[in-house]
């Protein structure tokens, strides 16, 4: 614990002397709303990239490079946008590592990043509406999470291979759990499950009991959760739980954190769900290098965030600059094959192949493959809650 106290007051420390690098990217995550647990880990591994290519001495003829964090919030479109214009126009970023929650990388996309050209790598920007991006938009945004498409497909076919035919969904009324809640519905009532009903909550709300009571009337045999562990979901299973409505629960991505274990303890026993997730010699390498450095890495979207940064430095440097242009025209360049494979601590070595004049297949963490212009192939954790811990049953 005081390691990972250490690295987050480090990384702090490092965003506020950003000014003092000579190439910074922007870090835009929800350090204060419904994500607010998950973000400090995601920033603390972006900026662990950061430090890995500053090290190196490789970067661009040795220059250093810095983060510049700015509050997305995950809900307000308007301070999510005012932060991302400071950075762009007060800090000089070159690149933004984020947003974070669909609705408002959405909204920074269109209202800060195309105005400005600005390259955006997300790390859990899930939405399906990503998927569509046409002109301006599309040469700018990437993500390392996969769509949510994806996700809802992976879902349904866990809920239904757990033997559960029934089902009633709640989702966070914005643009991600809407999104998810249509493709897992459509997805499992092509396997043939029903869906009782469908009823969205509003975040930011201290009390659900009518969402909850329409989810009961409806009926099934267990309540698929799509929202976020640090507000509305997590108080729809409260009382869903505590008012005997419903005992078990499949839980979406914005679910899985270590503080909705704490939180609800018994209520979560036998609790299913997916994050997206990854495994193999990429994820361990970077597991090794998060634990060395005190940083959670652990936790959701945090082997994402460290891929979205390590893809938007090997993008400058196979650019030969650290521009906006150089970086959006580079970054399928280094993400997929030809060249030499390059995991999760060396970047170093990464960044001398492109010097040379080489290229490279950044594999990472997340075992980085980009399907289509910036949509992540990605693979999912089927998990279950057991003894108070999430226990993986397989990788889809």
């Amino acid at each position: 614990m005081k390691k990972l106290l250490f690295a987050s007051a480090a990384a702090a420390l490092a965003a506020g002397a950003a000014s003092a690098q000579d190439v910074k990217f922007g870090v835009l995550f929800g350090f204060t709303g419904p994500i607010e647990s998950l973000t400090p880990p995601m920033a603390d591994a972006a900026e662990l990239a950061m430090q890995e290519i500053s090290d190196s001495g490789a970067f661009l003829g040795g220059q250093t490079l810095g983060a510049v964090r700015g509050d997305s919030t995950c809900i307000d479109n308007s301070a999510a946008q005012a932060a991302g214009e400071r950075m762009v126009t007060s800090d000089g970023v070159v690149a933004i590592v984020g947003a974070d929650c669909s609705g408002v990388t959405m909204g920074v996309l269109q209202n800060v990043a195309v105005p400005n050209g600005i390259p955006m790598i997300s790390p859990s920007a899930t939405s399906p509406a990503f998927s569509d991006l046409e002109d301006d938009a599309a040469d700018l945004f990437f993500r390392t999470a996969p769509s949510d498409a994806r996700q809802g497909e992976m879902l349904a076919n866990v809920v239904m291979d757990h033997g559960y035919e029934e089902v009633a969904v709640t989702f966070t009324n914005n643009d991600y759990g809407q999104g998810l809640s249509d493709s897992f519905v459509a997805n499992y009532e092509a396997l043939g499950g029903t869906v009782t009903t469908t009823v969205p909550h509003q975040d930011g709300r201290g009390d659900y009991s009518a969402e909850v009571g329409t989810l009961a009337s409806a009926g099934g045999e267990l309540l698929v959760v799509l929202g976020y562990a640090d507000q509305g979901g997590a108080l729809v299973i409260q009382n869903a739980w505590e008012s005997g409505a419903f005992d078990v629960f499949a839980l979406g991505d914005g679910m899985f954190a270590d503080t909705l274990l704490e939180r609800l303890g018994d209520a979560l026993e036998g609790t299913i769900g997916t994050v997206p997730w990854s495994a193999g010699e990429g994820t361990e390498a970077f597991s090794a290098l998060a634990e060395e450095a005190g940083v959670n890495g652990e936790s959701t979207f945090t082997r994402e965030s460290y891929d979205a940064t390590a893809l938007l430095a090997l993008a400058a440097q196979a650019a030969g600059e650290a521009t906006p242009e150089g970086i959006a025209a580079n970054v399928m360049n280094v993400a997929n094959a030809p060249g030499e494979e390059i995991l999760p601590g060396e970047l170093g070595r990464g960044l001398e192949i492109l010097a040379d004049g080489g290229e490279v297949d950044y594999v990472g963490a997340t075992n980085v493959e980009f399907i289509g212009i910036g949509e992540a192939a990605g693979t999912y954790r089927e998990y279950i809650v057991e003894d108070g811990e999430y226990t993986t049953v397989q990788f889809r």
